[in-house]
């Protein structure tokens, strides 16, 4: 009864603090952690009621006001709005004059962070097209399709926030039948991240760890062909939907390759084919000039790297890194647990990156509720260090210089706990 009445003051204690004006909110990581902690011990009934509550609750709090720290989902939501009216989303940019007759009041205000000669917008990048794939596209135009006609921001942080909620069930379930303990669903459910950036932020990116988690759930244990082939495919759409769970394949290919493979494959193939026919080359949208623009190709993306290494070589340094984080995943993944490696991977990937957008940590999240070690989610937090490291009066990079490496120490610091408990037995056994 203690145990359950701590859980529940902690959750209280997470959603007031996601109340709070400002960046407070980030708080909410601390009752977030003690709550998750005595959750993990509660039985199992009670352990489902908060974290079901959790799972609603939190994403739902977020949403109460308009996205707060990034202006994404206004994309999202013009996205729908071009394709509710039978232009292919990579046709053109949100400033072409071909698609002025959409333009209104919310999304091309008076004032707004992004001016061009058309006018001025809540939507990023104006003059450049899309960059999300055609699973994206879908979701934001079905949210069109059910908006209301005088809806703003609330219907796609709704929708963001409802598939959270339905990815901490998901999680309780496919942990259950892969014989996994299935309070470990908190670590999604009540983790801020994943609040804020689908209930306040909408992004897209936990549609992405949704059927990345159905993937992982299909893939995990012996399964079948067909098993193996529906994770492929669920693996190929959460490609589909955000690039970033392609970090996955290293971890989901060590069993049945060539099905996994080729059903993903299939699937990618089968969503981009329709926008390839009405748009062409230019399904790739903004990605390559994304890249360009966040440092890829010089170097500048790559803060850790870049700390000790010439700028000419940073980005060399970390494509050798992530290609020896893919070969080491591969070769050490765990075909039942593929999380643990999948985790290294996705984890690995961000501490070179250091990315200040911390929604691209939602896949890293996810494979810690799975059973990846809980010391990952110290670098999903880095991502807010760095992020709003402006209202602390440091840039961006100090930022990252300050809360990656912070998250890399903890993760060292976690493995060599781990690897000192498993030696202990051994040790004890010695004659």
């Amino acid at each position: 009864m203690i145990r359950r009445a701590a859980a529940t003051g902690c959750l209280v204690a997470t959603a007031a603090l996601l109340l709070l004006p400002g960046r407070w909110y980030l708080l909410a990581w601390l009752p977030f952690g003690l709550g998750a902690w005595q959750v993990l011990r509660l039985d199992r009934r009670a352990a489902f009621a908060l974290i079901a509550t959790g799972g609603v609750l939190l994403p739902l709090i977020a949403a109460r006001q308009p996205p707060t720290s990034s202006d994404d989902m206004y994309r999202y939501v013009w996205d729908g709005r071009v394709q509710l009216a039978g232009v292919d989303p990579y046709r053109y940019p949100p400033s072409a004059p071909q698609l002025e007759p959409l333009r209104d009041d919310f999304l091309w205000p008076d004032a707004a962070n992004w001016c061009v000669p058309s006018g001025c917008t809540l939507i990023n990048r104006p003059d450049v097209p899309t960059i999300y794939p055609p699973v994206a596209e879908a979701v934001f135009v079905a949210v069109a399709v059910l908006s209301p006609g005088t809806a703003r921001e609330r219907p796609m942080q709704l929708t963001m926030a409802a598939f959270a909620a339905g990815v901490g069930l998901l999680l309780w379930y496919a942990l259950r039948r892969l014989g996994r303990d299935p309070r470990r669903a908190v670590l999604w459910a009540w983790c801020p991240l994943v609040a804020l950036e689908a209930g306040n932020n909408a992004h897209v990116d936990v549609v992405a760890a949704g059927l990345a988690a159905a993937a992982l759930w299909q893939l995990a244990g012996h399964p079948g062909t067909r098993r193996a082939v529906a994770g492929g495919v669920l693996l190929g759409l959460a490609v589909a939907t955000k690039l970033t769970p392609a970090l996955l394949g290293p971890a989901l290919l060590r069993r049945r390759p060539v099905a996994v493979a080729v059903s993903a494959a299939a699937a990618v193939t089968v969503v981009y084919l329709p926008h390839v026919l009405a748009a062409g080359p230019a399904v790739l949208g903004y990605l390559p000039g994304y890249l360009h623009e966040e440092g890829y190709a010089d170097g500048a993306r790559f803060a850790l790297l870049g700390a000790v290494l010439p700028p000419a070589l940073a980005a060399p340094a970390a494509a050798c890194v992530l290609a020896g984080l893919a070969l080491l995943t591969w070769r050490t993944a765990d075909p039942d647990r593929p999380w643990h490696s999948a985790a290294t991977m996705v984890g690995g990937a961000l501490l070179v990156t250091a990315p200040s957008y911390p929604w691209y940590a939602t896949l890293l999240v996810m494979l810690v509720a799975f059973g990846a070690p809980a010391e990952w989610l110290a670098v999903a937090a880095a991502g807010y260090v760095a992020q709003f490291a402006p209202e602390l009066g440091l840039t961006v990079h100090a930022g990252q210089l300050l809360g990656y490496p912070a998250a890399l120490a903890a993760v060292l610091a976690g493995l060599a706990v781990r690897h000192g408990r498993a030696r202990a037995p051994a040790t004890a056994a010695a004659p």
